[in-house]
Protein backbone atom coordinates (compact mmCIF):
# COMPACT_ATOMS: atom_id res chain seq x y z
CA UNK A 1 0.00 0.00 0.00
CA UNK A 2 1.37 3.19 -0.97
CA UNK A 3 2.04 5.72 1.88
CA UNK A 4 1.40 9.43 2.46
CA UNK A 5 3.30 12.60 3.88
CA UNK A 6 2.30 14.63 6.49
CA UNK A 7 3.47 17.60 8.09
CA UNK A 8 2.82 17.83 11.97
CA UNK A 9 3.62 20.78 13.72
CA UNK A 10 2.99 21.77 17.65
CA UNK A 11 3.64 24.17 19.98
CA UNK A 12 4.95 22.87 23.16
CA UNK A 13 2.95 24.37 25.97
CA UNK A 14 4.88 21.53 28.94
CA UNK A 15 8.50 21.02 28.16
CA UNK A 16 8.72 17.80 30.26
CA UNK A 17 10.93 15.52 30.10
CA UNK A 18 10.35 12.62 27.83
CA UNK A 19 7.65 14.29 26.09
CA UNK A 20 8.86 13.74 22.28
CA UNK A 21 9.68 10.61 23.87
CA UNK A 22 6.12 9.88 24.50
CA UNK A 23 4.83 11.29 20.77
CA UNK A 24 7.52 9.03 19.13
CA UNK A 25 5.96 6.08 20.97
CA UNK A 26 2.47 7.26 19.92
CA UNK A 27 3.28 7.87 16.35
CA UNK A 28 5.05 3.81 16.57
CA UNK A 29 1.52 2.37 17.88
CA UNK A 30 -0.28 4.09 15.04
CA UNK A 31 2.04 2.48 12.80
CA UNK A 32 3.24 5.65 11.27
CA UNK A 33 6.52 6.50 10.52
CA UNK A 34 8.73 9.90 11.63
CA UNK A 35 10.46 10.94 8.47
CA UNK A 36 12.03 14.04 9.35
CA UNK A 37 12.07 16.15 12.88
CA UNK A 38 13.38 19.20 13.85
CA UNK A 39 12.44 22.50 16.18
CA UNK A 40 10.77 25.18 14.49
CA UNK A 41 11.05 28.78 15.57
CA UNK A 42 10.30 29.49 18.90
CA UNK A 43 8.97 26.46 20.66
CA UNK A 44 7.31 25.08 17.82
CA UNK A 45 8.59 21.66 16.55
CA UNK A 46 7.61 19.81 12.81
CA UNK A 47 8.09 16.49 11.44
CA UNK A 48 7.42 15.40 8.55
CA UNK A 49 5.27 11.94 8.62
CA UNK A 50 4.51 8.63 6.60
CA UNK A 51 1.02 6.84 6.85
CA UNK A 52 -0.67 4.37 5.09
CA UNK A 53 -4.19 5.55 5.71
CA UNK A 54 -5.92 9.04 6.29
CA UNK A 55 -7.53 6.71 9.33
CA UNK A 56 -4.21 6.73 10.88
CA UNK A 57 -3.84 10.75 11.05
CA UNK A 58 -7.35 11.01 12.53
CA UNK A 59 -6.28 8.99 15.48
CA UNK A 60 -3.31 10.69 15.66
CA UNK A 61 -5.33 14.13 16.42
CA UNK A 62 -7.86 12.58 18.15
CA UNK A 63 -5.52 11.54 20.51
CA UNK A 64 -2.97 14.53 20.43
CA UNK A 65 -5.84 16.94 21.19
CA UNK A 66 -6.57 15.33 24.47
CA UNK A 67 -2.81 16.15 25.42
CA UNK A 68 -2.13 19.53 27.62
CA UNK A 69 1.13 19.75 27.14
CA UNK A 70 1.09 20.54 23.58
CA UNK A 71 -0.89 22.55 21.12
CA UNK A 72 -1.17 21.32 17.43
CA UNK A 73 -1.05 24.09 15.29
CA UNK A 74 -0.66 21.80 11.71
CA UNK A 75 -1.46 18.50 10.75
CA UNK A 76 -1.98 18.42 6.82
CA UNK A 77 -0.33 17.14 3.48
CA UNK A 78 3.16 19.08 3.74
CA UNK A 79 3.65 22.51 1.37
CA UNK A 80 6.95 23.82 0.47
CA UNK A 81 7.37 26.13 3.34
CA UNK A 82 6.65 23.14 5.48
CA UNK A 83 9.74 20.59 4.21
CA UNK A 84 11.70 23.93 4.53
CA UNK A 85 10.99 24.54 8.01
CA UNK A 86 11.74 21.00 9.12
CA UNK A 87 15.03 21.34 6.95
CA UNK A 88 15.96 24.48 7.92
CA UNK A 89 14.17 25.12 11.78
CA UNK A 90 12.44 28.04 10.73
CA UNK A 91 9.76 29.42 8.68
CA UNK A 92 9.65 31.39 5.14
CA UNK A 93 8.23 34.55 5.99
CA UNK A 94 5.64 36.44 3.39
CA UNK A 95 4.45 39.48 3.11
CA UNK A 96 1.11 40.24 5.25
CA UNK A 97 -0.09 42.68 2.47
CA UNK A 98 0.89 40.47 -0.32
CA UNK A 99 1.20 36.65 -0.23
CA UNK A 100 3.36 36.08 -3.09
CA UNK A 101 6.35 38.23 -1.84
CA UNK A 102 8.67 36.38 -0.06
CA UNK A 103 11.82 37.75 2.90
CA UNK A 104 14.61 36.88 3.63
CA UNK A 105 17.67 38.40 5.45
CA UNK A 106 21.28 37.44 4.46
CA UNK A 107 22.25 35.26 7.33
CA UNK A 108 19.33 33.08 5.57
CA UNK A 109 21.10 32.35 2.37
CA UNK A 110 20.96 28.95 2.93
CA UNK A 111 17.02 28.74 3.30
CA UNK A 112 16.58 31.57 0.41
CA UNK A 113 18.93 28.92 -1.85
CA UNK A 114 16.67 26.26 -1.12
CA UNK A 115 13.69 27.85 -1.64
CA UNK A 116 14.51 29.21 -4.69
CA UNK A 117 16.07 25.62 -6.17
CA UNK A 118 12.63 24.03 -5.20
CA UNK A 119 11.03 27.15 -7.38
CA UNK A 120 13.13 25.77 -10.16
CA UNK A 121 12.28 22.51 -10.10
CA UNK A 122 8.64 22.83 -10.20
CA UNK A 123 7.34 22.65 -14.03
CA UNK A 124 5.94 25.10 -16.19
CA UNK A 125 6.61 29.24 -16.57
CA UNK A 126 7.78 30.78 -13.67
CA UNK A 127 8.58 34.23 -13.34
CA UNK A 128 10.38 35.66 -9.99
CA UNK A 129 11.47 38.95 -9.18
CA UNK A 130 14.58 39.59 -6.38
CA UNK A 131 14.75 43.13 -4.69
CA UNK A 132 17.80 43.99 -2.91
CA UNK A 133 20.12 46.38 -1.94
CA UNK A 134 24.15 46.10 -4.01
CA UNK A 135 26.13 43.23 -2.83
CA UNK A 136 23.35 41.60 -0.60
CA UNK A 137 23.98 38.48 -2.29
CA UNK A 138 20.95 38.46 -4.99
CA UNK A 139 22.94 37.08 -7.97
CA UNK A 140 25.10 34.48 -5.91
CA UNK A 141 21.77 33.13 -4.58
CA UNK A 142 19.84 32.13 -7.97
CA UNK A 143 23.39 30.88 -9.75
CA UNK A 144 23.36 28.67 -6.43
CA UNK A 145 20.18 27.45 -6.50
CA UNK A 146 20.28 26.61 -10.33
CA UNK A 147 23.19 24.29 -9.62
CA UNK A 148 21.18 23.00 -6.35
CA UNK A 149 18.45 22.27 -9.05
CA UNK A 150 20.40 20.96 -11.88
CA UNK A 151 19.68 23.55 -13.90
CA UNK A 152 21.30 25.57 -16.55
CA UNK A 153 21.55 29.18 -16.29
CA UNK A 154 21.78 32.14 -18.78
CA UNK A 155 22.76 35.87 -17.97
CA UNK A 156 20.35 37.57 -20.45
CA UNK A 157 21.86 40.94 -18.70
CA UNK A 158 24.06 40.88 -15.95
CA UNK A 159 27.20 42.72 -13.98
CA UNK A 160 27.80 39.88 -11.43
CA UNK A 161 31.42 39.57 -13.22
CA UNK A 162 31.78 41.87 -16.24
CA UNK A 163 28.33 43.88 -17.30
CA UNK A 164 26.84 41.61 -19.65
CA UNK A 165 23.83 42.34 -22.33
CA UNK A 166 22.98 39.70 -24.66
CA UNK A 167 21.22 40.56 -27.82
CA UNK A 168 20.96 36.83 -29.41
CA UNK A 169 21.36 33.26 -27.87
CA UNK A 170 22.78 30.29 -30.14
CA UNK A 171 20.86 27.15 -30.56
CA UNK A 172 21.26 25.00 -27.46
CA UNK A 173 20.49 27.77 -25.29
CA UNK A 174 16.76 27.81 -26.35
CA UNK A 175 15.89 25.03 -23.76
CA UNK A 176 12.82 24.96 -21.18
CA UNK A 177 14.56 23.69 -18.84
CA UNK A 178 17.27 26.61 -18.87
CA UNK A 179 16.91 29.02 -16.00
CA UNK A 180 17.22 32.62 -17.63
CA UNK A 181 18.38 35.86 -15.27
CA UNK A 182 17.97 39.49 -16.36
CA UNK A 183 19.15 42.33 -14.54
CA UNK A 184 16.62 45.08 -14.90
CA UNK A 185 18.63 48.17 -13.77
CA UNK A 186 20.95 46.62 -16.96
CA UNK A 187 18.21 45.99 -19.49
CA UNK A 188 16.09 49.22 -18.93
CA UNK A 189 19.15 51.36 -18.43
CA UNK A 190 21.83 50.15 -20.40
CA UNK A 191 20.59 47.79 -23.65
CA UNK A 192 19.73 48.47 -27.42
CA UNK A 193 16.70 46.98 -28.61
CA UNK A 194 17.99 44.01 -30.12
CA UNK A 195 18.41 43.20 -26.85
CA UNK A 196 15.11 44.07 -25.84
CA UNK A 197 13.46 41.76 -28.75
CA UNK A 198 15.74 38.67 -27.15
CA UNK A 199 14.15 39.99 -23.92
CA UNK A 200 10.50 39.90 -25.03
CA UNK A 201 11.80 36.54 -26.64
CA UNK A 202 12.62 34.79 -23.41
CA UNK A 203 9.88 36.30 -21.32
CA UNK A 204 7.67 34.35 -24.37
CA UNK A 205 9.24 30.64 -23.46
CA UNK A 206 7.96 28.13 -21.19
CA UNK A 207 11.07 28.20 -19.05
CA UNK A 208 12.45 30.03 -16.13
CA UNK A 209 13.14 33.55 -15.11
CA UNK A 210 14.18 35.77 -12.76
CA UNK A 211 14.47 39.47 -13.41
CA UNK A 212 16.61 41.13 -10.49
CA UNK A 213 15.43 45.15 -9.94
CA UNK A 214 11.74 43.63 -11.09
CA UNK A 215 10.50 47.05 -9.74
CA UNK A 216 12.72 48.99 -11.98
CA UNK A 217 12.12 46.59 -14.92
CA UNK A 218 8.53 47.04 -15.24
CA UNK A 219 8.88 50.85 -14.95
CA UNK A 220 9.89 51.46 -18.64
CA UNK A 221 8.40 48.31 -20.32
CA UNK A 222 4.78 46.57 -21.21
CA UNK A 223 5.25 44.10 -17.82
CA UNK A 224 3.63 44.49 -14.61
CA UNK A 225 4.30 42.94 -11.15
CA UNK A 226 1.22 41.19 -11.81
CA UNK A 227 2.73 39.29 -14.09
CA UNK A 228 5.09 37.63 -11.47
CA UNK A 229 4.65 34.45 -9.50
CA UNK A 230 6.98 35.02 -7.02
CA UNK A 231 8.34 38.26 -5.35
CA UNK A 232 11.63 37.69 -3.26
CA UNK A 233 13.29 40.29 -0.93
CA UNK A 234 16.86 40.20 0.37
CA UNK A 235 18.20 42.36 2.85
CA UNK A 236 21.78 42.13 5.15
CA UNK A 237 18.97 42.61 8.06
CA UNK A 238 15.13 42.61 8.93
CA UNK A 239 15.03 46.64 9.19
CA UNK A 240 17.04 47.47 6.35
CA UNK A 241 15.33 49.46 3.14
CA UNK A 242 15.10 48.05 -0.66
CA UNK A 243 15.49 51.46 -1.97
CA UNK A 244 16.37 52.71 -5.63
CA UNK A 245 17.34 56.28 -5.23
CA UNK A 246 20.91 55.32 -5.41
CA UNK A 247 20.02 55.37 -9.74
CA UNK A 248 19.41 58.84 -9.64
CA UNK A 249 22.60 59.80 -7.95
CA UNK A 250 26.00 59.69 -10.53
CA UNK A 251 28.06 57.03 -8.76
CA UNK A 252 31.99 56.80 -10.04
CA UNK A 253 31.62 59.96 -12.02
CA UNK A 254 30.32 57.64 -15.12
CA UNK A 255 27.45 60.26 -14.74
CA UNK A 256 24.54 57.60 -15.53
CA UNK A 257 23.01 57.62 -12.21
CA UNK A 258 24.29 54.56 -10.76
CA UNK A 259 27.05 51.87 -11.12
CA UNK A 260 27.09 48.99 -12.56
CA UNK A 261 29.48 46.63 -10.17
CA UNK A 262 26.86 48.29 -7.38
CA UNK A 263 24.39 46.39 -8.83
Amino acid sequence: MEKTEWYLEYDIQHNRPGLLGDISSLLGMLSINIITINGVENARRGLLLLASKDEQIMRLRSILDTMDTINVTKLRKPKLRDRLAVRHGRYIHSDVDDKKTFRFVRSELGLLVDFMAELYKKDGHKLIGIRGMPRVGKTESIVAASVCANKRWLFVSSTLLKQTIRNQLIEDEYNDDNLYIIDGVVSTRRASEKHWELVREIMRLPATKVVEHPDIFVQQTEYKLDDFDYIIELRTEESEEIRYDPLEKPAFGNGDGFSMFDF
